[in-house]
């Protein structure tokens, strides 16, 4: 998939990974819609900014009406934290599976006639090694990412004869100021390179796309995949600040 010339939609594009996603895209001549609830958060020279909300279909089908060139969807945004599941608040684990599994449906179910229109085109969608490796603290989440796997293997069959390309990118921990700040209160310190900065992993996904890859990792999502061969395990944070 060329990304010069492309158009590009991007979801979550106010902070973190969708900032990285967006700029990069302009920097390698696309077109970019980039979107999030609060359109007024986004500050990213060259886009057109789009109000989208992935969990409400009405917004999700206004986003689709205007931006009719698109050939490229990102689903980045997502909610992320649901708790666990047996103790949590079942309306934050709801939540969490309403982002990051049904709103990436939504927006997969109304973009993928644009794409076709528009020649196939191009899917990624943003999951995690959490998918593989659940987390002890934030089942929820990794039980969606889990979902959103399964969801991106089908959709990737389903669309393949329109020649839409559908690649997932699956990272271990991003340097977000979420998470460092999550890290901190913990009382952790990690070694370097244990979190991918937010810049890096936008870039690795963007040439893991142009390349066609299926699936497009970081190291520890590599060692999370590895790990599916022997009986399943938690990922737990404490292994990786101890080593």
């Amino acid at each position: 998939m060329d990304l010069q010339g492309a158009t590009a939609l991007v979801t979550g594009s106010n902070r973190g990974l969708g900032v990285h996603f967006a700029t990069q895209l302009v920097s390698r001549g696309a077109k970019v819609y980039a979107t999030a609830r609060r359109p007024e958060l986004v500050d990213i020279p060259g886009v057109e900014v789009l109000a989208l909300d992935i969990v409400d279909q009405a917004s999700v089908a206004r986003a689709a009406s205007i931006a009719t060139d698109v050939d490229v969807l990102i689903n980045n945004a997502a909610f992320t934290d649901g708790g666990n599941l047996v103790t949590g608040d079942l309306d934050s684990i709801r939540a969490v599976m309403d982002s990051n599994y049904y709103g990436a449906l939504y927006m997969v179910r109304a973009f993928a006639p644009i794409l076709a229109r528009n020649g196939g085109g191009a899917i990624l969608n943003v999951l995690s090694a959490a998918a593989w490796n659940t987390v002890d603290g934030n089942s929820a989440y990794a039980a969606a990412k889990s979902a959103e796997w399964g969801l991106t293997n089908a959709v990737r069959m389903e669309l393949a004869g329109q020649g839409t390309q559908v690649s997932a990118l699956i990272p271990g921990l991003i340097a977000t100021q979420t998470l460092k700040d999550f890290i901190a209160a913990q009382g952790m310190v990690l070694p370097d390179g244990a979190m991918t900065d937010p810049a890096d992993l936008a870039r690795l996904a963007l040439d893991g796309l142009e390349a066609g890859e299926v699936e497009i990792l970081d190291a520890m999502g590599a060692a999370a995949k590895a790990s599916l061969v022997g009986p399943p395990r938690a990922f737990d944070l404490s292994d990786i600040a101890a080593a």
